[in-house]
């Protein structure tokens, strides 16, 4: 028997794992306790480790529609014909004609977030979508306008806080979202032990709303308000406290008087929470030592949702809970997303452009994927007919699912990377079959900037992939080739992170070599 250790991918709690096999054979997939992160949490997802590697309905040679029916075929025969598929649809509709989708789990593998962007730039579109603007997008709409970055984000400092205001999310069962926070029970046993609070505000009695010390309904999409108000009764309760950024915030007396009119009165008939309520959550969010609030999906996923997080940011920063102690930190992960990255600064105009048909907002290269269905429906110039997915199901996880799936049915041609034949994959011409976690080496480039702890964890692939596959970041770099005439596959993944360590806030403590 082995053992090896690594990091689960699933979700953004990256908890530690012990993995025990025998050759090819996982004897037990268990939490890590030493795992100074995870402290030996672990939920049922982890075990799915091993059941994508061996799950007997998965793909792992490539497949071409032939009529109704699959037909396996070649590395070479298959990414040759992608290529082909693609400059044909964007020879007749143009650039544009040809879409891309990338799935969440995208986000949990380095060595795609290292090799997509050159496929997407090989492909030349500027219609992307993706997964995230499905729910977090407005958290980084206000980091870039607030604070310069949209990946300099205001994470919790949950372990040393002392009351924390919940608004629309459910940590509980997703043991953070935008909150690394693995074990988030556990932390809030340790937060009410330590004499503190957690306050939940929302529209039904979530997980964690139960174990809240207080749980106040709301009715949907009002939250702004909520937010607003008790802005407006920190300035009325003269309990603006800008502690050690008084010298970094510009807009203190814009923004009192824009709350003005955003009285918990106001708010009450709107929210369904009483206007002495809302007083009392702003007089124990101030009073205090150190409080955080921490808005989440209810907040995100509505028509306010850039406004809530700009709201939420602002309520932290004026009662001096940013950037400080127990309120709203910023991370110092290994990978540094904000430094390694070139855009820095809100952009000269926002939005850059806007969608062809309904003229929402893009955001960091990707419209909003509630669009995806009508560009694909709607006759004219940039019209999608075509269509590029990896590790994505946007038929049932997209909105406007079933509008979507008749679209892609409609479509010149598709191609999808992925393991499954699933809703939306059916309607391909090509499925190009990716590899899985224990394939392939973890490092997770995203969430450890948003995690309540500073951590770093690589472990390499524990097993060989099927025969004949090839790892899924050479699909993108091979199928880019063929799109621009390229030859050479370029440096690594592990390469480039090794690289990017080095570059980091810990460079001399972390590579990969070390980890």
């Amino acid at each position: 028997m082995q053992r090896h250790y690594r990091t689960c991918n699933i979700c953004e709690a990256m908890c530690g794992l012990v993995i025990e096999h025998e050759g090819d054979q996982v004897l037990s997939i268990k939490p890590h306790k030493e795992d100074p992160l995870s402290r030996g949490h672990i939920c049922p997802k982890a075990v799915a480790l091993q059941d994508f590697r061996t799950d007997p309905d998965r793909v792992t040679t490539p497949l071409r529609k032939r009529g109704q029916e699959w037909e396996p075929v070649d590395w070479d025969e298959a990414i040759d014909y992608a290529a082909h598929g693609i400059r044909a649809v964007q020879d007749v509709h143009g650039k544009d004609g040809f879409g891309a989708y990338l799935g969440n789990p995208n986000a949990h593998k380095f060595a795609n977030l290292m090799t997509l962007p050159r496929l997407i730039k090989a492909i030349g579109t500027t219609q992307r979508y993706s997964s995230a603007t499905s729910d977090q997008i407005p958290h980084h709409v206000a980091s870039i306008h607030m604070l310069g970055h949209p990946m300099l984000m205001p994470i919790p400092d949950l372990d040393r806080t002392d009351y924390l205001l919940v608004i629309g999310g459910n940590p509980m069962v997703s043991n953070g979202s935008m909150m690394t926070a693995p074990d988030f029970p556990g932390r809030i046993d340790d937060l009410q032990a330590r004499g503190g609070r957690m306050v939940v505000i929302d529209p039904r009695r979530t997980e964690t709303a139960r174990h809240a010390a207080e749980h106040h309904f709301i009715r949907p999409e009002t939250d702004a308000f909520l937010i607003l108000a008790l802005i407006h009764e920190v300035f009325a309760q003269n309990a603006v406290d800008l502690g050690a950024l008084r010298d970094v915030i510009d807009g203190v007396e814009a923004l009192r008087d824009a709350v003005q009119p955003f009285t918990p009165e106001l708010a009450a008939r709107h929210t369904g929470i009483d206007a002495a309520t809302i007083r009392n959550l702003a007089a124990d969010f101030t009073g205090a030592e150190r409080a955080v609030c921490y808005a989440r999906m209810g907040a995100s996923t509505q028509s306010y949702g850039g406004l809530c997080q700009w709201a939420t940011n602002a309520l932290n920063i004026i009662t001096g809970n940013f950037d400080a102690v127990g309120g709203a930190m910023f991370t110092t992960p290994a990978f540094d997303n904000v430094g390694l990255t070139r855009r820095k600064g809100a952009p000269r105009t926002y939005p850059e452009k806007r969608s062809r048909v309904s003229g929402l907002p893009l955001y960091n290269g990707e419209f909003p994927s509630a669009v995806l269905a009508e560009e694909m429906e709607t006759p004219g110039a940039g019209q999608i007919k075509g269509m590029i997915t990896v590790a994505g199901n946007p038929v049932l996880t997209a909105p406007n699912g079933r509008r979507i799936e008749s679209a892609l049915k409609a479509l010149d041609f598709m191609v999808s990377v992925d393991i499954h034949i699933n809703d939306t994959t059916q309607h391909a011409d090509l499925i190009l079959p990716g590899t899985v976690a224990l394939e392939e080496p973890v490092y997770d480039t995203v969430f450890h900037s948003f995690a309540v702890r500073n951590t770093a964890n690589y472990a390499d692939a524990l097993f060989d992939r099927p025969k004949g596959m090839i790892p899924e970041w050479e699909i993108f770099a091979r199928l880019g080739n063929a799109l621009t005439g390229g030859r050479d596959l370029g440096p690594s993944p592990s390469e480039q992170l090794d690289y990017a360590l080095s570059r980091g806030f810990h460079a001399q403590a972390v590579s990969v070599d070390v980890l």
